[in-house]
C-alpha cells in the first residue's frame, strides 16, 4: 500500500481551517443568523386550495401586500400550503391574508389549522438548542478520554466545533433560513464527524502498539491512510442521498440537506486533517497510551 503524506500538507490545511473559522465567526458576530420563524416567533397558516396551488403567485401577492418574508412551501400535496408569516403579523393578520389570497383564486381557499408561535418560545427554543449542543460535545470529550486518552478527546471536540462553527458560518454567510430542521442536522453533523475520527483515532492506536520504531506522524499516515477508502465511500453514499433529499426533498427538508452536505464534507476534511493535526501538536506519542492502558491494567488489555 502506498502511504500519503497527509501530514506533509497538514500546516497548509491547518492554515485553510484557520480561515474558513475566522470568516464564519466573523459573519456570526456581524451578520449573525437568519433566524426562521421557530425561533423568532410568527404565524403559521396550513391552507388548502380547491384548485391547484400556484406558490410563486402566492409569494407575489403577499409581498405586494407588504407582507414581506412570508415563507410559502408545498405540504404533502399540489393543494395544500404552508404559509409562515413573520414575527409582528400577528394572529389579527390571519383575515387580511386569507382576503388576499381568497381575492387570487377562483376556487377557494380553506384555513385549516393557525398556529402561533410566540418570540418568548423563540427565545428558548435558541438557548435549549444551543445548550444540546454543548451538552453533547462535552458528554462526547468525556467518552473519548475514558474510551481512549485525554489528548485524543481534546483533538476530537476541537475537530466538532471546527465543524460546527464552519457550518453555521455557511448559513451566516448564505442568509439561508435556520429553523429547527438545521439544528438537527447540526447535531447530526456532530455524530457524523465524530464517527469518522474515532475510526480514524481506533487506527491510530492500534498501530501506535504495532509500529514500534515508527515516528508520531507517519504513524498517523499510515493510519489516515488505511481507513481513507471507508472515509471516502462513507462519505460519498451520504452526499448522494443529500443531494437527492437537496432536488427532490422540497422546501421543508432543503435547509436540513444543505447543513447535512457542508457538514459532512467538512466532517471529512477534519477527520482527516484537524482531529489528527491537532493530536500531534499535542505531542501524541506511545508512552500515553501506554500510560492510559497501565492505569487500568486489570481491567483491560495492555500495550505489548
Amino acid at each position: 500500500m502506498n502511504i500519503i503524506n497527509f501530514m506533509g500538507w497538514r500546516r497548509l490545511a491547518l492554515g485553510l481551517s484557520l480561515c474558513l473559522l475566522l470568516a464564519s465567526v466573523t459573519s456570526l458576530a456581524t451578520r449573525q443568523l437568519n433566524w426562521g420563524l421557530d425561533f423568532t416567533g410568527g404565524t403559521l397558516l396550513e391552507l388548502h386550495y380547491r384548485g391547484g396551488a400556484d406558490l410563486t403567485a402566492i409569494r407575489e401577492t403577499l409581498s405586494s401586500a407588504g407582507i414581506g418574508g412570508a415563507v410559502v412551501v408545498a405540504y404533502g400535496s399540489d393543494r395544500d400550503v404552508l404559509v409562515r408569516l413573520p414575527a409582528g403579523t400577528g394572529e389579527a393578520g390571519v383575515p387580511r391574508v386569507l382576503g388576499l389570497l381568497r381575492a387570487d383564486v377562483a376556487g377557494g381557499v380553506e384555513l385549516r389549522r393557525t398556529e402561533f408561535v410566540g418570540p418568548q418560545v423563540g427565545s428558548e427554543l435558541r438557548e435549549q438548542g444551543g445548550l444540546a449542543m454543548v451538552l453533547a460535545l462535552g458528554l462526547i470529550t468525556l467518552y473519548i478520554a475514558f474510551r481512549f486518552q485525554l489528548k485524543f478527546a481534546v483533538s476530537a471536540v476541537i475537530a466538532l466545533v471546527h465543524d460546527v462553527i464552519i457550518t453555521l458560518g455557511f448559513f451566516s454567510l448564505t442568509g439561508m433560513e435556520f429553523n429547527l430542521t438545521v439544528l438537527a442536522a447540526i447535531l447530526a453533523v456532530i455524530g457524523y464527524s465524530l464517527n469518522d475520527t474515532i475510526v480514524v483515532f481506533d487506527r491510530i492506536r492500534e498501530n501506535f502498539r504495532r509500529l514500534r520504531s515508527e515516528t508520531p506522524s507517519a504513524v498517523v499516515n499510515i493510519s489516515i491512510t488505511e481507513t481513507l477508502g471507508r472515509t471516502l465511500i462513507t462519505s460519498l453514499t451520504t452526499v448522494l442521498v443529500l443531494v437527492a433529499l437537496a432536488i427532490w426533498g422540497g422546501d421543508m427538508i432543503f435547509g436540513f440537506a444543505i447543513a447535512l452536505l457542508v457538514g459532512v464534507g467538512v466532517g471529512t476534511w477534519s477527520s482527516i486533517y484537524m482531529a489528527s493535526n491537532i493530536l500531534l501538536m499535542l505531542g501524541v506519542s506511545r508512552e500515553d497510551l501506554l500510560v492510559a492502558r497501565e492505569a487500568g491494567e486489570e481491567g483491560g488489555d495492555a500495550l505489548p
